[in-house]
């Protein structure tokens, strides 16, 4: 079954980011161009792209979606769009900018009834669930939302309906440490669609994502300063 692999495009102030301890911070790759490094993605074979609005998720700010319009209107591009989505108006103005899919913020599960709007409203396969853990707890990076029992919130999750999860190992993100393939295990075994994401950095640790259950991954520092070579990882991915 082919797996989906997602290079990420991480977006602050307008331009490329990477995510730091101490929120987003303008990353060099591609002379800090999103739309650069989307076409560079595209080119290696990407049919799938994760853009992260690091602006909306730290401070609430709406200032890169236009940009995302932009990644979005590019031949070819199918965009996951993330970044602190915690209500449906905010999942409505990705999917009107052009993404396919919008990641709900962990910050929006401290609030069932939001997560009950959403589910409601949402298409067939317009909304996945963003489950990101630190220290065996769902805890939202970029928002003060407590956190969450990681087993008993993807119970009810389920039973709500949710169609997906994007799995995201907190510790790991930017870190090309290697993914937390326990973690991708325990999410997937609720038995719904999971997609992998934190540390990622070679063709092995994909596979080792796809061996613990997961349909697909996210790849975000090692695509943009080309220590996974997207191409070979994609041809992967399509066997």
């Amino acid at each position: 079954m082919p797996f989906t692999l997602l290079p990420a495009i991480d977006l602050t102030d307008g331009g490329l980011g990477v995510y730091t301890a101490t929120g987003p911070s303008p990353l060099d790759a591609f002379g800090g161009d999103p739309l650069q490094a989307a076409r560079s993605c595209l080119a290696a074979g990407a049919t799938w792209l994760h853009v992260v609005d690091m602006d909306l998720a730290f401070g609430g700010n709406e200032t890169n979606l236009e940009v995302v319009r932009a990644i979005a209107a590019l031949p070819g591009a199918t965009l996951q769009a993330s970044g602190g989505v915690r209500t449906w108006a905010q999942v409505g103005a990705f999917l009107e900018a052009g993404a396919s899919r919008v990641v709900v913020s962990s910050a929006a599960l401290v609030e069932e009834d939001v997560v009950a709007e959403i589910l409601a409203r949402a298409r067939p396969g317009e909304v996945v669930f963003g489950i990101e853990v630190a220290d065996g707890r769902i805890r939202a990076r970029g928002a003060d939302a407590g956190d969450l029992d990681l087993m008993s919130t993807l119970g009810w999750l389920r039973a709500a309906g949710a169609p997906g999860f994007l799995v995201t190992a907190v510790g790991r993100v930017g870190r090309e440490s290697g993914p937390d393939t326990e973690l991708v295990r325990r999410v997937a075994r609720a038995g719904v669609p999971t997609i992998g994401a934190g540390g990622i950095r070679s063709v092995a640790d994909l596979a080792a994502v796809r061996e613990a259950g997961a349909i697909g991954a996210v790849v975000g520092r090692a695509t943009m300063d080309g220590s996974l070579d997207l191409g070979e990882a994609l041809a992967w991915a399509a066997v």
